[in-house]
């Protein structure tokens, strides 16, 4: 029986996102999309803020933004949703200091949600997790190019990180890819937080790292960090999805770049664990919650992809409004 796994990019619930819940039900911030979550087998996401009200906002470089959710509420929204994963590498697990982070690690295990990409140490931060979906065993790794001052080290909390422009720099990279498949998983994900914001276009050097970890093993490449999805490409030996874009946030929106629109990525694989096929199924961001997109954003999103992915030579099928990619 083939097993359908959800893919989605920064799921920011922090600022206004955290001041809406005060008027609203908790799972009130996946909107018409909650039921569509909660089909599928399970849900993987990258989580843009802390879940923490404690700390106070990073002083020791500047940072223009600073994200956190209350556990209280944060939790219980996405134990509704289905979230079974959540990747922590990226440029804002640290925006409330390491208490913050602390806090986020271990409200996260409470509600027995797996999670890679920080810890306690750099160790811990760059260990794999697995997810049991059905008699199917996932496991991810995770990497963020952003911000050095997060980075864990060796006694201090932080996100795994590291030069992805910098092949020397690959070693750590590769040991965690190394010690996931050591767990025998049937399926592997990496989740990079790459790049800078609000750029469509894939670096030579995401290409390049991308498919050095296909020919390492990985099964996903699951990319975010630049607010807006970049392209589809279907490889001999797995999957790469650039960048998934946004999928809830508060974040201003370019009216060129439309980085309030998206897809849920859903990726069908076999029981044994060998991806089968990718819809795309468009999102959009309004009002601080996400919904499922028709009509003109919908058809939007579908042109963006297929000119964004086109020098990949990805083949997409149309879906109703969604669209269809075989692996």
């Amino acid at each position: 029986m083939p097993f359908t796994l959800g893919f989605t990019g920064d799921v920011m619930l922090g600022r206004n996102v955290s001041e809406r819940q005060g008027t609203r039900a908790v799972d009130a911030v996946w909107d018409g999309v909650l039921s569509r979550l909660q089909a599928l087998d399970a849900l993987f996401v990258n989580l843009e803020c802390a879940l923490s009200t404690r700390g106070r906002p990073w002083q020791r470089t500047r940072r223009p933004f600073h994200f956190r959710a209350d556990p209280e509420w944060a939790v219980p929204a996405l134990t509704a949703a289905g979230v079974d994963w959540a990747t922590l590498a990226n440029n804002h697990l640290l925006d409330f200091e390491e208490s913050a982070l602390l806090d986020t690690l271990d409200a996260l295990s409470a509600a027995d949600i797996a999670h890679s990409g920080a810890g306690r140490d750099e160790g811990e931060a760059w260990a794999p997790a697995t997810v049991a979906v059905g008699d199917l065993t996932v496991a991810f790794v995770s990497a963020t190019d952003n911000t050095p001052e997060y980075a864990a080290g060796p006694d201090s909390p932080g996100v795994a990180r590291t030069a992805l422009d910098d092949p020397t720099e690959w070693e750590t990279l590769a040991t965690a890819v190394d010690n996931a498949l050591v767990t025998d998983p049937d399926l592997l994900v990496a989740s990079l937080h790459w790049g800078p914001n609000m750029t469509t276009e894939v670096f030579d050097h995401h290409h390049e790292v991308g498919h050095w970890l296909l020919d390492r093993g990985v099964d996903v490449v699951h990319g975010h960090s630049a607010h807006v999805f970049k392209a589809i490409e279907v490889a001999d030996d797995g999957l790469l999805m650039y960048d998934c874009g946004d999928f809830v946030d508060d974040y201003a929106v370019d009216d060129a770049l439309r980085n309030d629109h998206s897809f849920l990525f859903e990726l069908t694989v076999s029981d044994a664990g060998t991806p089968q096929d990718l819809r795309l199924v468009p999102v959009e961001i309004r009002n601080c919650a996400v919904h499922l997109a028709a009509g003109d954003v919908a058809r939007w999103c579908r042109e963006a992809i297929r000119q964004r992915s086109r020098e990949f030579g990805t083949a997409f099928e149309r879906e109703g409004e969604a669209l269809l990619v075989e692996c």
